[in-house]
């Protein structure tokens, strides 16, 4: 069966539209800004029911509250692995200074000022506000 496929035509490939989503974040508060306007003016002249603009209200709330909790559980994600690494370290440095003694604790002592110095180096070159 595979031999009979070699010598007929292959399939073309197969299209897809793809169109690239792009979000202005100027243009949606210009646009809600608008919205809460005109939904003003409706409620002067009593063309619009109340209930319907605090429903969209609390909506655009809980997507903003949502967003600033996602972005808050990314922090805790960071700060977890800042303390796996740090215990991580201080795991193979202990089986270190087992192993070779006080020879560990000394190149620690090494690369502790070199580390210093690379932690620091960036925010010395960087402008100031």
């Amino acid at each position: 069966m595979k031999i009979v496929s070699l010598f007929t035509k292959a399939p073309g490939y197969k299209r897809f539209s793809y169109e690239p989503r792009f979000y202005d974040q100027k243009a949606e508060e210009r646009k809600e800004r608008e919205d809460r306007i005109r939904q003003e003016i409706e409620r002067e002249r009593g063309q619009r029911s109340e209930e319907t603009s605090d429903y969209r209200s609390r909506m655009t709330g809980a997507f903003h509250s949502a967003r600033k909790r996602s972005q808050a559980s990314k922090g805790s994600l960071n700060t977890a692995l800042i303390r796996l690494g740090v215990l991580l370290f201080l795991t193979l440095f202990i089986m270190a200074f087992m192993t070779w003694g006080k020879a560990a604790f000394y190149s620690l002592l090494l690369f502790a000022p070199l580390y210093i110095y690379l932690k620091f180096r960036n925010q010395q070159t960087s402008p100031k506000n």
